[in-house]
């Protein structure tokens, strides 16, 4: 709970900066274009919540947007910002921007909120997460007084886009879904999809408009995988350059995410969702040699841009793979590993490796994004390992069940993970190795902080909810399960020989996780094996994202 502190206050330079903020919005503002009349023409019939938005929280907002965001949101400038906040009393647009955007920070599950951060703010006390909330609302009913559908700006593109992110967040898939399909539509309108549109900017417009565009182009991707929903934006203009951005050293590892992202087009989506059919095991090889091939050995990047792209990329490499397997493409003789029923091993193991590099604080940034990715990997792992025979002594001193043992720590150390996803993990693993001991559903506690962990019943109909091969929970008939393999046929993997599909009809004894034979308890799950060791990587700003095992 965070209570108003009058009394208290920054000192040096964050002082420095506060004053700043708040001689901008005493600053006069008057508006130059159409754009400009028309946003202010909305304070006309939308009056402010009083002392809402004072410069100590604009200030704690912005600074944790740029120093733990801004890698892989690189939209929205400092000068840029400043230019909005001075322009608020006056231009209803700046005011639904940094409304949105302060909201969107106060949810993060990482921000540390002081009370002096609130300023002399004319609200009762609350929680970071109700008071993020409300600015939410804010933003919202203000743009009820702009025209921003007939008349659109990048300033409402952004806003809507802050918005998506915000309700991802407090998982509300639809409201998410709404705006985020808002803001690709806002994009489209403006031209944003057209090479012919940035030849009217300068430089800098240019440069960030180019990333806004295929921000949401990576964003729609993640979304439509994870939620099976369509694209509607596609590779229609250049990328961002380097040359155009000389100080703008985050665009390398944003433009690695882009290209992870891209061949992931109509196609693909397309079966995924299963709106199409007919694939090829050579397409989705190809596909699976384009992911790996994606990002260089030694990725020049923040490390917060570096825990997204690695965890990304086996994400990536597990949603391929999921498609192979639906698809019956996959065989215990694929001469390529990645259309074999072990792959999912390998991608644990790599990612087991790369994220065992990184500091808690990094892969605490990216929240429950991160942790969606962590989860579904994680249960396409418990699939394999249930289902798919392999040899223990083949993975020398570690196998894939230490490997999802460290997925598992990994989890319910992140912020969320152990209220809303260890209780989704364990009854996976309950319900593909029931004969595991030490995971008693009715033994975990959920958090009696709800809303601040974000904790909601519905958390299971997200992706988290799906099967471990990114469909909708199948129901296999009891006489029929010796047949399948996590609800797809074994008809669907003619190569497999009897003995293989033998091993479908129930976990394999090399499968039961003595080791992980623990207590449940609301603390966070404790390895009681020994952590997985892996070289150090000295430095913070060259990750060398090649397997050290």
């Amino acid at each position: 709970m965070i209570t108003p502190n009058a009394t208290a206050g920054p000192k040096g330079s964050r002082a420095k900066v506060i004053s700043e903020l708040r001689e901008a919005q005493r600053k006069s503002h008057v508006p130059a274009s159409r754009d400009d009349r028309e946003a202010s023409a909305g304070f006309d019939s939308f009056t402010r919540t009083s002392g809402l938005l004072p410069p100590e929280l604009i200030a704690t907002c912005t600074d944790f947007f740029f120093t733990n965001m801004y890698g892989t949101m690189p939209i929205v400038g400092r000068r840029s910002i400043v230019d909005m906040i001075s322009e608020m009393d006056n231009n209803l647009e700046a005011y639904c921007l940094i409304a949105s955007l302060c909201g969107y920070m106060l949810i993060q599950p990482n921000l540390d909120l002081k009370p002096e951060s609130l300023g002399p703010m004319e609200l009762p006390a609350q929680s970071t997460l109700q008071l993020g909330r409300i600015l939410l609302r804010e933003a919202i009913n203000a743009r009820k007084h702009l025209d921003y559908v007939e008349s659109p700006s990048i300033r409402s593109v952004v806003t809507s886009f802050f918005l998506f992110g915000s309700y991802f967040c407090l998982d509300l898939q639809g409201t998410a879904w709404f705006h985020l399909r808002e803001a690709t539509t806002l994009a489209l309108t403006t031209g944003m999809h057209e090479e012919s549109t940035y030849a009217q900017l300068d430089r800098e417009g240019s440069s960030r408009r180019r990333r806004l565009y295929w921000l949401l182009f990576v964003t729609e991707r993640a979304y439509a995988l994870q939620q099976h929903r369509p694209l509607s934006l596609h590779a229609t203009i250049d990328l961002p350059t380097l040359q155009a951005d000389q100080v703008e050293t985050e665009l390398n590892g944003f433009l690695h995410l882009v290209s992870l992202f891209r061949p992931f087009d109509d196609t693909f989506v397309g079966l995924w969702n299963k709106a199409r059919t007919g694939c090829s095991t050579e397409w989705l090889a190809t596909l699976q040699k384009q992911l790996s091939d994606a990002l260089p050995t030694y990725i020049q990047s923040t490390e917060c841009q570096a825990v997204d792209l690695k965890v990304s990329q086996q994400w990536l490499r597990t949603m391929v793979w999921q498609l192979s397997i639906s698809h019956g493409y996959l065989s215990s003789r694929a001469i390529e590993q990645s259309m074999s029923f072990h792959f999912p091993i390998e991608v644990s193991r790599e990612l087991v490796s790369a994220t065992s590099k990184f500091s808690h604080e990094a892969m605490e940034t990216h929240g429950i994004g991160l942790l969606e990715k962590l989860f579904d990997i994680s249960c396409t792992l418990a699939d394999v390992i249930s289902y798919v025979p392999y040899e223990q002594q083949f993975f020398d001193s570690y196998g894939p069940r230490e490997y999802l043992h460290q997925l598992m720590s990994l989890i319910s150390t992140l912020r969320g993970g152990q209220e809303r996803y260890m209780p989704l993990l364990l009854s996976k693993i309950n319900d593909t190795m029931p004969n595991a001991p030490g995971y008693a559903l009715n033994s975990v506690a959920t958090s009696s902080h709800e809303e601040e962990m974000y904790d909601r019943s519905e958390a299971a109909g997200s992706s988290s909810g799906s099967s471990g091969f990114g469909s909708p929970p199948l129901r296999v008939p009891e006489q029929q399960r010796s047949n399948t393999f996590n609800g797809f046929t074994a008809d669907y993997a003619p190569a497999l020989n009897a003995n293989v599909s033998q091993s479908f009809a129930q976990p394999l004894a090399t499968t039961n996780l003595d080791y992980l034979d623990l207590p449940l308890t609301t603390a966070p799950f404790q390895m009681f094996a020994e952590p997985l060791v892996f070289p150090e990587v000295s430095g913070h700003v060259s990750y060398d994202s090649s397997s050290d095992m």
